[in-house]
């Protein structure tokens, strides 16, 4: 808070400064020893070594660790608040888990230590595998890829090498008008085209677009179910039989596997490829450009095309236990998709959340995220329902699609003001213009870690700027007011910048 005399407090004057403006020359954070060493030269060639040494910042201990824990706070984070961004499912991540990965034994285990030594780390694996086949209704599983779209990507491929192996070539890649944004670059990647398929009145695909464009030509169609819309598509037998039909894959893009859980499984849907969002449905933390992981399901079919190496269960030999293994003797896999074999704290985190939750557990999860969504959706129709319509269904799944064209027209505010408003208010905005068949869409996803008093204060705050905007449309034009930075030239910030040539 500013002083009334014009001054300011300690931690406004500490977040004015960068780090490079404190400190002062030769002081240390902490005095190293001597080396008693004898120094090696020459290992670097001259050529790469620096003329003069980094102008780095010198400063003590407390005013780094103040410099981090102040750019930590600019940060919104889960911790901070609410954060229902639509389609990322950003849910609360348990903290046992994160104990659980940090143990010495999953933490410090070396990527090429040799299977005979890593035989914990591969059990873990391997239960992982079987656990998630279970969860997908297909039985075989890589925990290669490194994210949801790296997934994606895995699951192209496996559709390719497969068509390939059959001496077919198809050249199409099937997606709806509401799939994620990743889908149609993942099949561009693949080398394919991309056709879309239209949607129904419903939200759901257009059963009669896709099998006009289904054909011999066409490798896969990607799906998601229940849709970015949270909408679960009531046709998905039909749609199976159409593409398998004409001889294609379908693909399930696993992001909103949260809400169905206990309930179906994409493999008896009919999908011979899942991939899932280990940083969605489960327990590891999204986001922040860390590690993350997106394991792939598949049917037997498919299964002589998995990545390799993959983890596997040796029998007993001469009444010993099973041991496990990386089976490298895969004549027909599409190869390696990453070094070593996945992010493996990633499944430490996942592993220990299936196994903390159990069959009935992920089935609650489903359970409590639906009916968030659900009564967050009866109460923002109840209050704003006029300005801010439900884009498609009466109800929804996990989350939900609402559009911002009445309250542009009524208010004279579009989405986007209104989700800098929210920073405002605490709480994160949910994610705007997308999916792109919704004018001025907001997509709203509490998720099941969230309380009741939570859903109720996002509505309360919702309700105050649809209000505010009706008084006076300029406060919400202008939002936030109380962010590190106001509202950003964004058409500014995307051109290429230039340049500062230094004399």
């Amino acid at each position: 808070m500013t002083r009334l005399d014009g001054g300011s407090t300690p931690q406004q004057r500490e977040r004015a400064t960068t780090i490079f403006e404190k400190g002062s020359p030769g002081r240390r954070a902490f005095v190293a020893p001597a080396l008693d060493v004898p120094e090696v030269g020459g290992l670097i060639p001259a050529s790469m070594r620096r003329a003069e040494k980094p102008r780095l910042p010198e400063a003590s201990e407390p005013e780094i660790v103040r410099h981090y824990v102040n750019l930590s706070k600019r940060n919104f984070d889960l911790d901070s608040g609410f954060y229902p961004l639509g389609s990322c499912t950003m849910k609360h991540n348990p903290r046992l888990h994160e104990r659980v990965a940090a143990l010495p034994g999953h933490c410090r285990l070396h990527p090429l230590q040799h299977p005979r030594r890593a035989q914990g780390a591969l059990e873990l694996m391997f239960a992982l595998q079987v656990a998630l086949g279970e969860i997908a209704g297909l039985p075989h599983v890589s925990l290669q890829p490194s994210a949801g779209s790296h997934g994606e990507l895995a699951g192209v491929l496996l559709t390719r090498a497969f068509h390939e192996d059959r001496g077919e070539h198809r050249t199409k890649v099937l997606t709806p008008d509401s799939a994620h944004g990743t889908n149609p670059a993942t099949v561009t990647m693949a080398g394919y085209e991309v056709v879309k398929v239209a949607l129904d009145a419903d939200g759901g695909v257009d059963v009669e677009d896709l099998r006009a464009k289904a054909d011999e030509q066409c490798a896969c169609l990607m799906l998601t179910n229940p849709s970015t819309l949270g909408i679960f598509d009531p046709n998905i037998e039909e749609i199976a039989a159409i593409v398998h039909g004409v001889g294609a894959t379908l693909y399930y893009d696993g992001a909103n596997l949260n809400a169905i859980m206990g309930y179906s499984r994409p493999g008896d849907m009919g999908f011979d490829i899942v991939h899932f969002n280990l940083h969605k449905t489960f327990t590891q933390p999204h986001g922040g450009g860390g590690p993350g992981a997106g394991p792939i399901a598949v049917s037997e079919r498919i299964e002589p095309y998995l990545p390799r190496p993959q983890v596997v269960c040796r029998p007993p030999d001469n009444g010993g236990p099973p041991t496990f293994d990386l089976d490298v003797d895969r004549p027909k896999s599409i190869g390696k998709l990453r070094g070593f074999q996945g992010n493996y704290g990633v499944f430490v985190r996942t592993y220990a959340y299936i196994r903390s939750l159990g069959a009935e557990g992920l089935k609650d999860l489903s359970e409590v995220a639906v009916l968030n969504a659900n009564y967050l959706l009866a109460r923002l129709r109840e209050e704003v329902g006029e300005l801010l319509p439900l884009a498609f269904g009466e109800r929804c799944m996990h989350e939900f699609v609402l559009s911002g064209a009445p309250m542009k027209k009524e208010l004279g505010i579009r989405t986007l003001d209104l989700a800098k408003r929210l920073l405002d208010h605490g709480m994160h905005p949910p994610t705007v213009y997308f999916p792109l068949v919704v004018e001025e869409a907001l997509l709203i996803e509490p998720t099941e870690t969230e309380t009741r008093e939570t859903l109720d204060e996002f509505v309360e705050a919702i309700v105050a700027i649809v209000r505010e905007a009706a008084k006076d449309p300029d406060v919400a034009l202008n939002a936030p007011y109380t962010t590190p930075v106001r509202r950003l030239d964004e058409a500014g910030a995307a051109r290429k910048p230039r340049v500062r040539q230094e004399l």
